[in-house]
C-alpha cells in the first residue's frame, strides 16, 4: 500500500492507496460530460397509484439539495414534498429519480430550468427514500495524465481495484470545495447548535472563491447578521437562509439549523460517521492489517447478505473465503443504537472518546434532526470490475464501472489519478 501526502485527504481520514503503482495524474471534470453518473433503479413499488409523481431527473453541473430546492420554487410547494434515493454528484451530467408529493405530471412538465430536464414516468403511493437504488453506473473521462507508462499504470490500478481498494467515503461526502460537513455534524451532536452554525456559515477553505472567502471571515469576526446578509451572495442560500431566521431570532441557534432541508441536516451527522469510519480504516492500514487479512473478531458480510465473526479458529477459511470474493470485511459506524452482536471496534471506540461523542449524543442528535442515526456495518474493500480504454493520442483515460449504494467513484479514480484531490472536484 502507498500513503496520500495529501493535506485535505489525511484530515479527512483517507490516508492510503491500494495499489503502489505511481497514478496517472491527470484532471477530473474538465467538462460535465466527463462525469456521468446514470442510477440503476430497484423494481417499482408502491404500486401504479397514489399521491407520489415519479420523475426521471437529469442534471447538470447542479448539486442535488439546491436543484431540489429551485424546482419546488417552480413548483410553488415546500422542497420537503420532494424525495430521491441517492444524491449524485455535483460537477457532472446525472441522471436519477426523484418523487414529488401531490403534483401534476402537467405542472411538472412546465418547469423550465438551466441544464435540468425533468420527465414524469409514474405515480406511486410511496415516496422514494434514500437508498431506494441499486446502485450507479459510472463514465468517467480523466484528462490530461502525466503517467511515463500510461497504459501499464491503467492495467495495473485495473486489476488493483477489482480485488479491493480502501472503500473510503469520498471528498463529496464531507464538501468538494468546503470539506465542513463532518464538522458540522460533530457540533450537532455535542449539542453545540451555535458552533455548528458558525462553522456552516463562517468556515473559511482555499477551494472557494475569493469574495466568499471575505464575507465568511467578516461574518465570524463581527457576527453582524444585518451586513452579512447584505454581503452574503445569493447563491449561497443555505447560509442566507440561516441568517436569515437569526435576525428574527436572536441566538436561536438551534432554529436556524431546522431552517435547512431535513436531508441536508441529516447529512452533517452521517458525514461525521463516514469520517469515523475512514480514520478508522486508516489506523487499521497504519497497524499493519490489509483489507484481505482478517483478525479475530472482525465482522464478516457475505455475498448473500449473511454475516458472521472472526475468531481466532475459523481465520484460515475466512481468508479464503475473503480471498475468493465470497465475503468481506466491515467495520462498525457506531449511531445511537446497536443491535446484539454491533460492537465499535478498539479504534473505533477511541475515536469516539477522543471527540467526546457517546450513543447519548447519537440520540439527542436524531431527535433534533429527525432521522436515526443507527449504527451500521460498512465492508472496508471495494471491488469493482473496470473497462478502461485510452483516448485523445493515449493523453486521456476512460473508465466505465459499477457501483452499489453508498459507494464513490472518486474513491475508485483517486486509486487511478493519485493527485491532489482539488483536480478531482
Amino acid at each position: 500500500m502507498m500513503q496520500s501526502t495529501y493535506p485535505l485527504e489525511r484530515d479527512l481520514g483517507m490516508r492510503y492507496y491500494a495499489s503502489d503503482a505511481a497514478g496517472t495524474g491527470g484532471k477530473l471534470r474538465s467538462v460535465a460530460e466527463d462525469f456521468i453518473v446514470e442510477e440503476i433503479p430497484p423494481e417499482p413499488k408502491g404500486g401504479t397509484t397514489g399521491p407520489y409523481l415519479i420523475c426521471n431527473l437529469t442534471k447538470t453541473n447542479w448539486e442535488l439539495q439546491h436543484a431540489v430546492k429551485e424546482i419546488a420554487n417552480r413548483l410553488a410547494i415546500s422542497h420537503r414534498r420532494i424525495g430521491w434515493a441517492g444524491t449524485k454528484d455535483r460537477n457532472a451530467i446525472t441522471r436519477q429519480r426523484i418523487s414529488i408529493f401531490n403534483v401534476t405530471a402537467e405542472r411538472v412538465s412546465e418547469v423550465r430550468l438551466k441544464d435540468i430536464v425533468l420527465e414524469p414516468i409514474g405515480i406511486s403511493n410511496e415516496s422514494l427514500l434514500l437508498g431506494d437504488l441499486q446502485g450507479n453506473r459510472f463514465d468517467i473521462l480523466i484528462r490530461d495524465t502525466d503517467s511515463t507508462d500510461l497504459a501499464h499504470t491503467v492495467e495495473s490500478i485495473t486489476k488493483t481495484a477489482s480485488e479491493g481498494i480502501p472503500n473510503y467515503f469520498g471528498l463529496q461526502r464531507f464538501g468538494a470545495l468546503r470539506p465542513v460537513t463532518h464538522r458540522v455534524g460533530e457540533w450537532i451532536l455535542k449539542g453545540n447548535y451555535e458552533q455548528a452554525v458558525l462553522t456552516y456559515v463562517g468556515m473559511v477553505f482555499p477551494g472557494e472563491s475569493d469574495s466568499a472567502r471575505v464575507v465568511r471571515s467578516e461574518f465570524l469576526e463581527s457576527r453582524d447578521i444585518e451586513t452579512a446578509l447584505h454581503r452574503f451572495p445569493v447563491q449561497l442560500s443555505f447560509e442566507r437562509s440561516m441568517l436569515h431566521y437569526l435576525r428574527s431570532h436572536p441566538d436561536d441557534y438551534a432554529g436556524a439549523l431546522l431552517e435547512l432541508p431535513p436531508k441536508l441536516l441529516s447529512m452533517f451527522v452521517s458525514a461525521f460517521q463516514s469520517y469515523l469510519f475512514n480514520c478508522a480504516l486508516s489506523q487499521r492500514f497504519d497497524d499493519g492489517h490489509t483489507m484481505h487479512d482478517p483478525l479475530p473478531g472482525d465482522m464478516l458480510i457475505f455475498a448473500n447478505g449473511r454475516t458472521d465473526t472472526a475468531t481466532a479458529t475459523n481465520l484460515t477459511a475466512v481468508s479464503m473465503h475473503i480471498k475468493r470474493g465470497r465475503c468481506g470485511i466491515a467495520l462498525f459506524m457506531p449511531g445511537k443504537e446497536m443491535a446484539a452482536g454491533q460492537v465499535p471496534d478498539a479504534t473505533t471506540l477511541s475515536l469516539l472518546e477522543e471527540h467526546h461523542i457517546t450513543p447519548s449524543d447519537f440520540e439527542r442528535a436524531a431527535k433534533f434532526v429527525r432521522t436515526k442515526f443507527e449504527g451500521a456495518y460498512r465492508p472496508i474493500a471495494l471491488r469493482t470490475e473496470i473497462v478502461s480504454s485510452l483516448e485523445n493520442n493515449d493523453k486521456d483515460v476512460r473508465l466505465k464501472f459499477t457501483l452499489p449504494p453508498g459507494h464513490y467513484a472518486t474513491t475508485v479514480c483517486r486509486e487511478f489519478m493519485k493527485a491532489d484531490p482539488v483536480k478531482m472536484i
